[in-house]
């Protein structure tokens, strides 16, 4: 990398709008080698728009505007490498010609066009996919251009888990990952492509704070050492001011400021606001959790104790939070508490009247009483995508309703997860894939309150939601808890949400709870820890 920067990618002006509603509003910007652009916004502001068009997604192409690659073009074998004056070919020796690509000018089947979109790698948000099958170290080794051969091939993979913390899962099935765990499999797939232009939305939405401070560095120094840029969506402020050159804060498409990362992050954190309201009275015990454990056994790996003898109770109308890093067992100690995975040993049990239910007894005399009673908001939630907002929350009733009341329903359900008044229509006839990915995750929400259970589990709840619409989310939670009496568990990375609307938390690490109490006395002790190494998922 040559010590002066160069100009790597230019933004022009664009504009972007979808059925009459613009997205995207004349947003410009100029990225030079080795530094990274951050956006920052409320959900549908734009952001991933942003990122998809600069990924070159044909159904994202701007209406107006310019997007320009700066890069070597090889005259032999079309490489594209950084624009290096004077410098030969990568691949091949060959000279090279120094070229200003207008990405949307050309045909798709320009030959220049596909060359620099196969140096665009993009992580989208909440990407969870991989080859289930296979282990992590063969999931990036796919990634790895076809001229690594061999051990150099292994090399580049186990350098790229590296980056992202994840070396000690090198020989896990994918499908055993935790939430988080496959995220950051998938950026390492990405930077496994050797991009020069690294795309990431919300690439550590949900991670643990740090773990994603250890993502952070890694993809700053991966950015500066090979001097390519980056551009990356967060609704996280701390992401944008740890990682960002420059920041961009977007709201409905227009561009509110631009310029210093922390004075970005800040005016954004100006609408945040939670005072948290003093706990209600808890009832006795409703779920309890006996050295519960969950051991399986992987060819692999051999014995593997995903959960390792649980103890605690959850009394009825509370907010009880699972708390710990990637890996740590809180969504297989939810699951369990579900029905859906049954203990190896130890119990779990759920009162139903005036009967206690063990979870891991399957058939309608056993946990088929209880689960009627349970709504679960899973981390890798889908909607069906062909159904309208109105059609995904009506069929999750499950019982004969006239079609006014179900909207009747519907409305107060979105309401309550933070959509506004006045776009409440608009959303209950839009299809999933019109809404953004944050909107999505509200609809994902609403999908488990409409039902109106009795215990309500949450996987990350929060991942890809703005500081804003947590507080949303949270007062949500808090308001099903007071007029309903519904009890809470809560699988979160988010520190900020667990403290403003859990009762208790437990800390979990290695499969076991470390620590058990009120959420600010745990997350000290959370916060002190050090980054696990080589711990069971």
């Amino acid at each position: 990398m040559a010590s002066d920067s160069i100009d790597l990618l230019t933004i022009e002006n664009v504009s972007k709008s979808f059925g009459g509603r613009c997205v995207l509003n004349n947003v410009s910007a100029k990225l030079t080698t080795g530094k990274i652009l951050g956006l920052i916004g409320k959900s549908a502001a734009g952001k991933s728009v942003l990122i998809h068009m600069l990924r070159g997604s044909e159904e994202y192409a701007p209406d107006s505007g310019r997007v320009i690659y700066h890069v070597n073009h090889c005259t032999k074998c079309g490489n594209i490498d950084i624009p290096t004056p004077g410098a030969v070919c990568s691949l091949c020796g060959s000279p090279t010609e120094a070229k200003s690509v207008d990405y949307w000018s050309l045909k798709d089947s320009d030959p220049l066009r596909q060359a620099v979109r196969a140096r665009i790698a993009i992580m989208l948000q909440r990407t969870f996919s991989l080859f289930g099958d296979r282990t992590v170290i063969e999931n990036v080794m796919e990634a790895v251009p076809d001229r690594y051969e061999g051990d150099q091939r292994i090399n580049r993979a186990i350098e790229v888990l590296k980056l992202v913390n994840m070396t000690h899962r090198t020989t896990h099935i994918a499908r055993d990952l935790s939430g988080g765990e496959k995220q950051r499999v998938v950026m390492a797939r990405q930077l496994a492509k050797e991009p020069l232009f690294f795309m990431a939305d919300e690439p550590t939405g949900t991670l643990d704070p740090t773990t994603a401070e250890i993502v952070h560095q890694g993809l700053i120094n991966y950015v500066r050492d090979n001097g390519i840029c980056m551009v990356f969506a967060s609704h996280w402020p701390e992401a944008i001011t740890r990682m960002a050159d420059e920041g961009i804060l977007l709201d409905a498409g227009n561009v509110i400021l631009q310029g210093d990362p922390k004075q970005v992050s800040d005016d954004f954190m100006k609408e945040y606001h939670f005072e948290k309201s003093e706990s209600s009275e808890l009832g006795d015990p409703l779920i309890v959790l006996d050295d519960a454990k969950k051991h399986y056994f992987s060819v692999v790996r051999g014995v593997v104790k995903a959960v390792d003898g649980v103890s605690f109770d959850i009394k009825e109308r509370e907010v009880f939070a699972l708390v710990g890093y990637s890996g740590a067992g809180k969504t297989t100690t939810s699951r369990m508490i579900a029905g859906m995975t049954p203990a190896t040993s130890g119990s779990v049990k759920i009162k139903i009247g005036d009967d206690w239910i063990d979870m891991s007894e399957s058939g309608f005399a056993g946990k088929g009483r209880a689960t009627p009673y349970i709504g679960f908001l899973h981390q890798e939630y889908t909607l069906y995508p062909f159904d309208t907002v109105l059609q995904n929350l009506s069929t999750c009733i499950g019982m004969k309703m006239p079609a006014e009341l179900a909207k009747v329903k519907a409305i107060q359900v979105l309401l309550s997860v933070g959509f506004p008044k006045q776009d409440i229509e608009k959303i209950l006839y839009s299809y999933p894939d019109a809404l953004s990915v944050g909107e999505c995750q509200r609809i994902a929400f609403a999908q488990v309150l409409i039902k109106e259970p009795r215990i309500i589990i949450l996987d990350e709840p929060t991942g890809t939601m703005d500081p804003i619409t947590k507080t949303i989310i949270a007062k949500s939670v808090v308001n099903a808890r007071e007029t309903l009496g519904e009890t809470f568990v809560v699988v979160s990375h988010d520190m900020d949400f667990v403290m403003n609307c859990c009762d208790r938390a437990a800390f979990m690490k290695g499969g076991k709870v470390q620590v058990l109490g009120k959420p600010e006395d745990v997350l000290e002790e959370f916060n002190m820890e050090p980054v696990p190494e080589g711990e069971s998922s």
